[in-house]
């Protein structure tokens, strides 16, 4: 047998197109001529940061532990296991090195600058012991810096120029060949190595890492369950409604009418995971098109994938850029006067769905409660947050939706934060209009089905006050058991003050920035091409703010 390679795991946490597993299973030349099979270690490490570890709620570590969990059971089955370690990657790797005289370390690239230290430390680390350090690139659809070096060395600043510099680069790769087992083996650790180096003898429980259930779990409607097994399923499943759509001429058929109480039928939690190939399900996708309308044009209909290309330029705008998750020092993000001391009641009352407006409260505990909101309900209590209603910076919902949403990875849910609040990706504060809570309620959920299922202090509510409790009568209030201000919330705000005091103060720092030459000469702040672009991203027409 050859020396052990290391096949590490980070986000990649999946078998298929997976080219840095085919690296690592590939024979070395010597071997070839000697015949001799592959030592593989597949490795994952708690180290406190990677898969976004260190700001996790329950329902996200239990998502990634049970992608874990799959990926062992696929190890097994080929007479191998999955190692979780816990501690520094460099220590470990070096440790393992001494004791088994490691050839490679493979792993699938991580580009988001929060990951470049761990990344670096580890190659100097090869560097320094004569092991094969070999990054291969498959969790985006291109090479981010491929993107910015076509773009002449800066990432693109529009998402049109994005498109153009994309299709200059070239079609994404197409999925690599599953991996062929037949010379691997899967050799064990010494226990005494395993010892040192905290080797988990079976998956973990979130529980292990301190991380609990939070109350609001007992609302739970939908459960997520994590894994590549999982994915491919999910991904089977979308395709039959894709396909259903195509030849009905519909596309983006999970964005044209939001269903809030639906099973959703996105696979962003997999992609972000990396239990599903991005490249995987672009290309599927688009062959499925091809397919469908023989002959059609598919520049001339509606991206099918656009989805998936935000989320590239969202991740290529952040690789250059440590700053991209903040507002200080983010080149791309304007400075808006944000409240300088958010009362923490406020902040508290949004992030636990205590503020009065029912479809903000019951989206709020469904995050909590799930893990996942629906893309219109998450552009909702954004907006409600930040210039809509409550002039709270965007940082405090990062941070919120870092921890509990399960696909929140920091380059697109920063890129979406944002957005939503105006502060980049528009171009000069052009979105004047705010998403109105009540009147969004009522488009979205005229009957109130969607706020009972997570408000159960509501459930008795007539239609008429189902958005608006504190309209309804005392009379009814008490016959109904739900005083507002008791039972449930008075607004914490007044709706059409905060509208129209947020309102001026944008469009005062609309004439400032208009004066010291924007948008030409102005921040260099990324900003959209048309307000097509912006419809595109939003998914659904905001209603103005009455």
């Amino acid at each position: 047998m050859g020396r052990p390679r290391i096949l590490w795991f980070r986000h990649g946490l999946r078998f298929h197109d997976n080219p840095a597993l085919l690296d690592a299973i590939q024979p070395f030349q010597e071997e070839e001529e000697n015949n001799k099979g592959i030592q593989l270690l597949p490795i994952f490490i708690f180290d406190g940061e990677t898969a976004g570890t260190s700001l996790v709620g329950y329902n996200r570590m239990a998502f990634l532990l049970q992608s874990l969990s799959d990926l062992d059971e696929g190890f097994r089955k080929l007479g191998g296991r999955l190692l979780l370690f816990k501690g520094d990657p460099s220590s470990i790797f070096r440790k393992l090195h001494e004791e088994l005289g490691i050839a490679m370390i493979s792993f699938e690239q991580d580009c988001e600058p929060i990951w470049k230290d761990r990344d670096q430390k580890v190659a100097k680390m090869c560097q320094d012991l004569g092991i094969i350090c070999n990054e291969r690139v498959s969790h985006t659809l291109w090479t981010p810096q491929d993107v910015i070096q076509a773009n002449g060395g800066v990432p693109p600043l529009t998402f049109k120029m994005f498109m153009y510099i994309s299709d200059v680069v070239g079609k994404p790769l197409r999925p690599v060949p599953n991996p062929d087992w037949t010379n691997v083996r899967f050799p064990q650790i010494p226990s005494n190595l395993a010892t040192e180096l905290n080797l988990w003898e079976t998956i973990p429980h979130p529980e292990d890492f301190g991380v609990f259930p939070e109350p609001e779990r007992s609302l739970k409607h939908l459960e997520w369950i994590g894994g590549e097994t999982q994915a491919l399923q999910k991904l089977k499943d979308r395709l039959n409604v894709e396909a259903e759509a195509f030849q009905k001429g519909i596309y983006l058929p999970n964005q044209a009418s939001p269903d809030l109480l639906g099973p959703p039928s996105s696979l962003s939690a997999y992609l972000r995971f990396g239990c599903l190939s991005v490249r995987r399900f672009y290309w599927d996708l688009h062959d499925l098109f091809n397919s469908t309308n023989p002959g059609a044009n598919l520049g001339e209909a509606p991206h099918i994938t656009s989805q998936l290309i935000w989320r590239e330029y969202f991740y290529t705008m952040s690789v250059k850029n440590p700053k991209y998750a903040q507002m200080k020092e983010n080149i791309i993000c304007l400075n808006i006067p944000w409240e300088k001391n958010p009362n923490a009641a406020t902040i508290e009352a949004w992030k636990k769905g205590l503020t009065g407006f029912p479809l903000v409260d019951a989206a709020m505990r469904q995050l909590l409660a799930e893990g996942w909101l629906h893309h219109t309900l998450r552009n909702t209590v954004a907006g409600f947050l930040t210039r809509g209603v409550l002039w709270i910076s965007w940082e405090v919902g990062l941070e919120h939706f870092l921890k509990y949403l399960l696909d929140a990875d920091w380059s697109v849910c920063a890129g979406n934060w944002m957005w939503v609040s105006s502060s980049a990706f528009e171009q000069l504060l052009d979105t004047s209009k705010c998403c109105c809570p009540v009147a969004m309620a009522n488009r979205l959920d005229p009957t109130g089905e969607y706020v009972k299922r997570y408000i159960p202090e509501l459930k008795n509510l007539p239609q008429e006050f189902i958005h608006e409790p504190w309209k309804m009568p005392m009379e009814l209030q008490e016959k109904l058991k739900c005083i507002i201000g008791v039972n449930y919330p008075a607004p914490i705000v007044n709706l059409k003050e905060a509208s129209d005091r947020n309102l001026e103060a944008m469009q005062r720092l609309r004439d400032s920035l208009i004066a010291r030459g924007a948008p030409k000469d102005g921040p260099p702040h990324c900003r959209p091409s048309n307000n097509a672009e912006i419809l595109a991203f939003f998914r659904v027409p905001h209603p103005e703010m009455p």
